[in-house]
């Protein structure tokens, strides 16, 4: 079965939106050592600062640009080691965090990559008050025999070009 049958036949749809739903859970629950096993170790995690209304691009072509983050594997480990640790003001105490994941639209899919679109709305309590995020994500995944990992994720969100606050967590 070739990856675009797949994909005709649902099963691909079912599969990614059933990994992106597992991702979104383990980040709800801050099992970040999960999150971090979800890549395949290249890539890029990239949060641009874009104009509104900006389509996605793929990680690399924000590269050149300013980027709330833009980590490799390196500093996805290192993210998550402060937050793991304390060491960063933004996660004392943490957030708790609920995200819905929707909108799931498979753009193509070759030689083992799944190149897709999503939606997020990530509700945020911390102090006693909740914020309400939503973003505009692009993924490549890659098959593997384990199964779905992340080779880049594009996470834009609506508001990245006013005022946001320290974010303690991953989107």
């Amino acid at each position: 079965m070739t990856e675009m049958t797949r994909i005709e036949s649902g099963t691909a749809l079912a599969e990614v939106a059933a990994f992106l739903w597992a991702e979104a859970d383990m980040l709800d629950r801050k099992d970040y050592d999960a999150w971090l096993a979800l890549w395949d170790g290249q890539g890029s995690y990239v949060m641009p600062i874009t104009p509104p209304g900006e389509a996605l691009k793929p990680a690399a072509a924000y590269a050149e640009s300013l980027n709330l983050c833009f980590d490799g594997a390196k500093m996805r480990k290192d993210r998550v080691a402060r937050f793991q640790a304390g060491f960063s003001i933004s996660s004392a105490p943490p957030a708790q965090t609920v995200r819905t994941v929707s909108r799931i639209v498979i753009e193509r899919a070759e030689g083992g990559l799944v190149h897709l679109r999503a939606a997020e709305q990530l509700v945020e309590d911390k102090f006693g008050r909740q914020r309400l995020f939503a973003a505009d994500m692009g993924y490549v995944l890659v098959s593997t025999p384990e199964g779905l990992k992340i080779r880049d994720k594009v996470v834009r969100l609506l508001n990245s070009d006013g005022m946001l606050t320290s974010i303690s967590y991953l989107f």
